[in-house]
C-alpha cells in the first residue's frame, strides 16, 4: 500500500476552508471571531509547513480587513485577543514582516490589563472579570514567552511574565490529579473540575516548550510531557475501538454534543503538540499525529474535501471551526511524514515566497500590497462569540462557571 500523501490532504483540506472566506471581512463564514484567529493560524501553519505560498495572501488581506471589527484585534475578551496575537506571532514567523509581530505586542500590552491579584494573579476571561479560566492564562504565557523569543533587545519583560505566568498556573491545581488541565478556578479560587479540553491540553504544551527552549530547565519539558501522555491515554478512543488512539473532545459523548466553540479544540491541541514533539521528540506524539491525520481523512470526509466533528468519523456537517481545525491536524502530518521534509516556506514582506530554488508566489488579497499602517477604528461593532454571526451571546455567568467557550467557550 502507498504511503499517505499528507500534502495532498492538506492540500485539499484548506482549499475546502478557503471556500468559506470571506476577503471583505477578512473572516470565515459559518464562525466567530476567534476562531477566525484559529482559521488563520492553520493557513500560515499550512504554508510553513508544506511551502506552498497560494494562500498566503490571505494573511494580509486579513491583517486589512478583520481590524475594521475590532480595532488593533482587539475585544473585550482577553482570551481571543490571545488567539489573535498568536496568529500575527505566527504572520511574522512566515513573512518577518514586523507590522504582524508589533500587532501582537500590542495585544500582549492590553491583555496585562486582565492579569490582578484575585487568586493571587492568573488572567481573567474578559473585562467584566466573572471568570478565571485556564486557556486565557495560558495564551498569555505562551504569548510572553515567544514574544521574548522574537523581540529584539527584550530585557526579560516578556520573559517576566510568562515565567510569572507559569508558577501560577501550576500553583493554583489547574492541572487535576489525573493529569489534564481542567477548566478554571471556582470563586474560592480552586479547580472547578470543569472539562479538560483538549485545547487546554495544547495551548500550555506551547508555554513550556518555549520556556523549555529559552531556560534549558528540562523540568519544563517534563511537566509538558506529564500533560501529552495524559491527553493521548485518556482523551483518545480506547485501544480496542476500531480506530484506537483517535482525540477526542470531552463533548462528543455528550448528549447536548460540541458548539461552534468547541469544534475547534482539538486541531489546537495537535498544532502544539507537533510544537512540543520539536523539543521533546517523543515518538509516540508523531504516531498519533500521523495516526489521527489518516482517521480524519478516511473516516471524516466528504465528497468536497470538507471534515466533521468527530475524527474517527462518521462525517456530520461542514463549517469553518472544524475544518480549520482538522487542516491543524494534517499540517502537522506534513510535517512527521515519512521522508524528506518540505522546507518551510518563508514569504517576504507583501512580496514573494522563498523556499529553496523555486519561489511560490504568496499572492496578495484585494489590499495585499498596501504598505500603509493605519489603523482602522471604524469597526468596533461587537459580534457574538458563538457560533455565526447572528447568534445572541450566552446569558452572563457567575464567577464560578465554566468559560468553556460555552460556557467553557472557554473563556
Amino acid at each position: 500500500m502507498a504511503d499517505p500523501d499528507y500534502r495532498a490532504w492538506a492540500a485539499a483540506g484548506i482549499s475546502a476552508l478557503q471556500r468559506w472566506y470571506d476577503p471583505s471581512t477578512g473572516q470565515w463564514k459559518s464562525t466567530s471571531w476567534w476562531n477566525a484567529a484559529n482559521a488563520l493560524t492553520a493557513v500560515i501553519g499550512y504554508t510553513k509547513l508544506t511551502g506552498d505560498g497560494a494562500h498566503a495572501g490571505v494573511i494580509e488581506t486579513t491583517f486589512t480587513a478583520a481590524r475594521r471589527r475590532h480595532a488593533d484585534f482587539i475585544n473585550s475578551y482577553y482570551d481571543d485577543n490571545g488567539w489573535w496575537a498568536l496568529a500575527w506571532v505566527a504572520a511574522y514567523d512566515l513573512t518577518r514582516d514586523g507590522r504582524y509581530l508589533d500587532a501582537a505586542r500590542t495585544i500582549f500590552a492590553h491583555n496585562v490589563a486582565g492579569w490582578d491579584d484575585t487568586c493571587s494573579g492568573g488572567l481573567w476571561w474578559n473585562e467584566s472579570k466573572s471568570y478565571k479560566n485556564a486557556i486565557t492564562t495560558e495564551l498569555f504565557l505562551t504569548l510572553a514567552a515567544r514574544l521574548h523569543q522574537r523581540v529584539p533587545g527584550d530585557h526579560g519583560s516578556y520573559l517576566t511574565w510568562a515565567v510569572r505566568a507559569w508558577q501560577w498556573f501550576s500553583s493554583h491545581g489547574l492541572i487535576g490529579g489525573d493529569g489534564l488541565v481542567n477548566d478554571g478556578l471556582t470563586a474560592t479560587c480552586q479547580n472547578n473540575g470543569g472539562p479538560t479540553w483538549t485545547y487546554n491540553q495544547g495551548v500550555i504544551l506551547g508555554g513550556l516548550g518555549a520556556l523549555f527552549e529559552i531556560t534549558g530547565d528540562r523540568a519544563y519539558l517534563t511537566q509538558g510531557e506529564s500533560i501529552a501522555g495524559a491527553v493521548l491515554s485518556k482523551l483518545t478512543t480506547s485501544p480496542s475501538a476500531d480506530m484506537p488512539g483517535i482525540l477526542t473532545e470531552p463533548c462528543e459523548a455528550s448528549g447536548q454534543g460540541c458548539d461552534g466553540d468547541q469544534v475547534q479544540f482539538k486541531g489546537i491541541f495537535v498544532r502544539y503538540l507537533y510544537d512540543f514533539w520539536l523539543r521533546s521528540r517523543q515518538p509516540a506524539y508523531r504516531d498519533f499525529i500521523l495516526g489521527n491525520a489518516r482517521s480524519l481523512w478516511v473516516g471524516n470526509k466528504n465528497v468536497n474535501d470538507q471534515f466533521g466533528l468527530r475524527w474517527t468519523g462518521p462525517f456530520d456537517r461542514a463549517d469553518a471551526a472544524r475544518q480549520s481545525s482538522a487542516l491543524d491536524g494534517l499540517n502537522a502530518a506534513v510535517a512527521l511524514a515519512p521522508g524528506p521534509l518540505a522546507e518551510p516556506v518563508t514569504c517576504r514582506p507583501r512580496g514573494t515566497c522563498r523556499q529553496g530554488a523555486s519561489r511560490p508566489v504568496c499572492r496578495a488579497g484585494p489590499s495585499g500590497s498596501s504598505d500603509k499602517r493605519r489603523r482602522d477604528r471604524n469597526g468596533t461593532g461587537h459580534r457574538s462569540r458563538h457560533r455565526s454571526a447572528g447568534a445572541t451571546r450566552l446569558p452572563g455567568r457567575s464567577f464560578g462557571q465554566q468559560a468553556g467557550r460555552n460556557p467553557s467557550r472557554t473563556a
